[in-house]
Parts: structure tokens; sequence; C-alpha cells
């Protein structure tokens, strides 16, 4: 899998524009930040610098790998960092809050409706025909990334052995990403290509980090006394904030504790409902830790205290990003200009190429994970040794998925259409099937 290098590449970038001038390109990462970190990144990739040339495919890689390496949704702190290249804390705070808005609000609406409308036919159509979009997508993000980060032989090789770790034995995430900063170490010094210009300080970045630790800490302690150390909002604060500290490898290396918490210990879901949540997030703009607030949502709803149910979901989702996004730009933020400055590091920059070459695998994994578990009714779970994967069970196929998924990434990739209108298209069909009950 590639990322097409951009016929323009040979050219000197573009100058920045003003902040309100790269309002209409965030605007339209966030509209296009469908089927999860892959398709996310792909889409800041062809607009930041295939379309517009505001940064080199060298300074994106690095800060790529930066985030692959901090606690969060990956793809929300790249845009934050992206943001804060090109204009500062101010930049980095716009940047970030456009691409999570969308998530938010939409993620918001549709747990509202699940609650009131949950079993509603056309609303399981919806999330059919837009899953089998998404896995166009995430396909398509697979063509796109690879070629940037897998320019050398031995980069290709940490990439599969990352996918490997990961699909078949379940290593830890964070393990992986320290063997493959130590083998882009040594096998990776020697590359030309990642050494670049020493960024300035902004010593802006602090004074802010200071401020996010104020609110974070300030949020917890208002929670805490105002509420009461028993109370569910108490409970939402303290959970999702330390998700936030831990969760190393994006959503789904986090999901199987969140269910197990929050359905078993906590009994704020019911089974089953966490996939419901998941496929929200997977078909929704914005990160795939969106989920966790339709998991706060539920956890307020179903403890709402003397507050009307729906009031205390709306205010535990919310409650739940705040907590949850607020630390992401305090990472990318107290980070960034150290990053920055270490970019003309030559062991430090192979490090992170080959935390780059594991992002391919990572993001192979996660597109593995999707597609067995929308084309196929029923997953086995296969444990032999240190073998611990999952495969499909053959005989669960599902015609209709498999076929939305093929006629969206035709449209998608061979005919050049437009994300928007493969939704559409996707959608329709979905709602189709499920209507009609083929």
């Amino acid at each position: 899998m590639e990322i097409e290098k951009s016929a323009n590449a040979h050219l000197p970038l573009n100058p920045v524009p003003s902040l309100s001038g790269t309002l209409p390109a965030w605007g339209r990462i966030a509209a296009l930040s469908f089927g999860g970190p892959a398709g996310q990144i792909a889409v800041m990739h062809r607009i930041l610098v295939d379309e517009k040339r505001w940064i080199d495919d060298a300074r994106f890689m690095h800060a790529l790998s930066f985030c692959m390496v901090l606690p969060g949704p990956e793809a929300m702190q790249l845009v934050t960092y992206c943001g804060w290249m090109m204009h500062g804390v101010r930049g980095g705070l716009v940047a970030g809050a456009l691409f999570v808005l969308p998530g938010v609000l939409a993620i918001m609406a549709l747990s509202v409706l699940y609650v009131t409308y949950g079993d509603a036919s056309w609303m399981a159509g919806l999330f059919f025909g837009l899953k089998a979009a998404v896995l166009a997508i995430v396909v398509g993000a697979l063509i796109r990334i690879g070629g940037k980060a897998l320019k050398t032989n031995a980069a290709k090789i940490i990439a599969m052995l990352a996918f490997v770790a990961l699909a078949i034995f379940a290593v830890p995430f964070p393990i992986v990403v320290l063997a493959a900063a130590i083998a882009g170490w040594v096998l990776l010094r020697e590359r030309g290509d990642i050494v670049a210009v020493a960024a300035q300080s902004h010593a802006k970045t602090y004074g802010i980090s200071a401020v996010l630790i104020a609110l974070w800490a300030g949020t917890l302690a208002a929670l805490y006394f105002g509420t009461g150390a028993a109370s569910v909002w108490t409970d939402i604060g303290g959970f999702f904030s330390t998700l936030a500290v831990v969760t190393f490898g994006g959503a789904y290396a986090v999901l199987a504790y969140v269910g197990q918490v929050a359905v078993t210990t906590k009994a704020w879901l019911l089974p089953g409902e966490m996939l419901d949540g998941l496929g929200m997030a997977e078909t929704t703009p914005g990160p795939l830790v969106m989920v966790l607030q339709f998991v706060g949502f539920m956890a307020a709803y179903r403890n709402p205290g003397g507050l009307d149910p729906l009031l205390a979901g709306v205010l535990g989702g919310l409650l739940t990003s705040w907590v949850t996004f607020l630390p992401c730009f305090l990472w990318v933020f107290a980070g960034a200009p150290y990053v920055e400055r270490l970019r003309s590091n030559a062991a430090v920059s192979a490090a992170l190429a080959g935390v780059t070459a594991a992002v391919v695998g990572v993001i192979a994994n996660l597109a593995l994970w999707f597609a067995m578990h929308f084309l196929f009714a029923d997953v086995a779970r296969i444990q032999w040794g240190a073998v611990q994967m999952e495969w499909p069970v053959w005989n669960g196929l599902q015609i209709w998925a498999l076929i939305l998924s093929l006629l969206a990434s035709v449209l998608l990739l061979r005919m050049k259409i437009g994300i928007f209108k493969v939704l559409g298209i996707s959608v329709a069909a979905g709602m189709a099937v499920v209507l009609v009950g083929v």
C-alpha cells in the first residue's frame, strides 16, 4: 500500500495563509474525517501536502510519527500539530477543535436517536450503508499511506512485522511502537531524507500547557467536591481521564477494556451496545474514540440522579469528550517544540521513521479488523500457543455487505467519485437492503 506521490512534490511549498484563510481547509478535513485514523490521515495528507502544499511530506510524516507514540487519538493530535506548525497555539486549538466538533455533534445526535428509536429499521439501514462506504475509505487510505513510509526494504519489513505482531500474536501496542523505534534507529539512520531543518522554539506552548493542566485538574476537582466522590459525574470524569493517559494505540486498543468495565463492572451499557457505539464512531466524522462519548452518554442516561435522562445523557457525553480531548492538546503543545528541534537529529528522526513504518502495519491491522467484523456475521477467536488472532466464520459471510463494499470501492477508488457522493449512495443502498429485507 502506498501514498501516491504528489505531482507537485518537486515544487516549493506555498505560503501559508492567515489563520482565517486556513479555516476552509480545516473544515474540509473535519467534514471528510470518516473511516477512522487511516482515512483521516489520508485526507489530511491529500489536502495539506498534495493540494495546498503548506507542509512537505517529510515534516508531515515526522509529525505523524510523534503523534503515534502519544496516548489518545493520533489523527486528532496530528491535525492539532499541523495547525500548531502553521499558526502556533491558536492554529493548533482551531484545527483540533474543528476536527472533533462534527463528531461530537453527530455522536450526540445519534446517541439521542439510539435511546429513542434504537429499534427502528431505517437506522439499521443507515449504519449498514455507511459501514460499506467506510470500508472502501479505509482501503483507499491503505493504498495512499504506505508509499511515504515504506521507501526502503527495512521500512517494509518493520511494517510487516508490526502487522504480524498485532494481528496474529496480539502484542500490546506500546511494545510494537518501542520495537519499531529501536529498529528504525538501527536500520534507518543512513536515510538522507529523514533529516530536516530544525524549527524555532515556541515558548507560548508552555504557557498553554499550564492552562490546559489547570483546566483538566480543575474539572476533576469540581466534579469531586461538587457532586461527591460516588456520583456518576465523578466516575465519568475520573475513568475517562485515566483512559486519556493510557490509551496508546487508539480506540481499538482500549475498546475491550472499556467494554468490560462499562458493561460488567459499572453496568453503564448492555451487552452489544458497545459495538453499536463503535458503529456510530466508525460512520461519522471525527476520531474513533468518539465512541467513548456514547459510553459516557449511556452512563449518565442510566444514572441521571435528579435530572431528565436525556439531559443527563447529553451532559455525560459532553463531559466525556471534554476530559478525553483536553489532554490531547496538552500532549501536542508540551511536546511539539522539542520534537521539531529534534528533526535535525538523525538518530531521533530514524527512530520516528521506524514508528512511521509500523504505522502502516497498524492501519492494515485496523482495516482487517473492521472488514472481518462487517463482512462476516461471526468472528472466531483463535488461541494456540503464542498465536492470538481472529478468524472469520466463512459460512457467516454477509453477501449484501460484500456487494455494497465492492460497490463503494469501485465508486471511490476506480471511478474517483467524491466521498460525500459515495456516502450518500451507500446509505441509500443500505437502507434499501434493510427495509426491503433482501
